[in-house]
């Protein structure tokens, strides 16, 4: 990632290690879910803190990339291009639920709804703007559940149920009863991630990033996160035919 002719190493290492992660939660996932073998680290809470430190990094590394990108518009339409492929793939494999407007989905809608907040001039680009959006983020968590309120506490507000009687709103982040889902992330909360991102980014462009950024490295970590959306789509059937070579010893 540039920032002007001098390159934002750490978050290439950043992403780089969260895809790693990614890798080897599915790995883990794969094992447990579809091959049934039981692991004994691989449940709540240790499973979701997991899950969340590599898509919320994911998410909060793409909202930066919002100043960086030579075309947020191209770059929206690739995600969602993806996010479609993703969708198709799983519902013809039916290997496990079929992935509707996952991560990569909540990138792209995220992505275009940035490239119009800053073609009108209003994209968060202050600390403190990231600091609230973060709040809003943390505090909008349990909506695709219903509800409203910091981690589940009970300092907690029901939304209105009609938000959830119908099947058009799941991408937002409203659910109706017969949604599923693989891969769960609608923009909200966690479009409020990625703007949480984009305001801390444009702070950080604006103000000057701190030495360490650019001065992390990890060659290969900078190699796997150039290549994270690749990856991203051809992991999960590498992991499986591995699996089933390696626990059922044929295809």
């Amino acid at each position: 990632m540039e920032n002007g002719k001098r390159r934002l190493h750490a978050l290439d290492v950043f992403r780089g290690f969260s895809v790693v992660s990614m890798v080897l939660f599915h790995l883990c996932y794969d094992v447990v879910v579809i091959y049934g073998v039981n692991l004994f680290f691989f449940h709540p809470p240790f499973q979701d803190i997991w899950r969340a430190s590599i898509s919320w990094v994911f998410l909060l590394i793409a909202g930066i990339m919002v100043w960086y990108s030579r075309s947020n518009v191209r770059r929206a339409g690739k995600y969602l291009a993806v996010a479609l492929l993703m969708w198709v793939v799983t519902t013809i494999a039916s290997v496990d639920v079929p992935i509707s407007f996952g991560v990569i989905f909540c990138m792209g809608a995220s992505t275009l709804l940035a490239a119009f907040l800053k073609q009108c001039g209003l994209l968060p680009h202050r600390l403190w703007q990231a600091l609230v959006l973060a709040v809003a983020f943390i505090a909008t968590l349990g909506v695709p559940q219903g509800y409203v309120g910091i981690f589940g506490t009970r300092i907690a507000f029901r939304l209105p149920e009609t938000l959830y009687a119908t099947p058009w709103l799941a991408w937002l982040g409203f659910p109706g009863a017969g949604f599923a889902s693989g891969d769960y992330y609608p923009l909200i909360p966690y479009g409020l991630a990625y703007l949480t991102g984009t305001a801390l980014g444009g702070f950080l462009s604006e103000r000057g990033w701190p030495e360490w950024v650019y001065e992390l490295r990890c060659r290969p970590l900078e190699v796997v996160g150039h290549h994270a959306l690749p990856i991203y789509l051809a992991h999960q059937p590498l992991i499986l035919c591995f699996l089933q070579l390696v626990l059922v010893g044929r295809f």
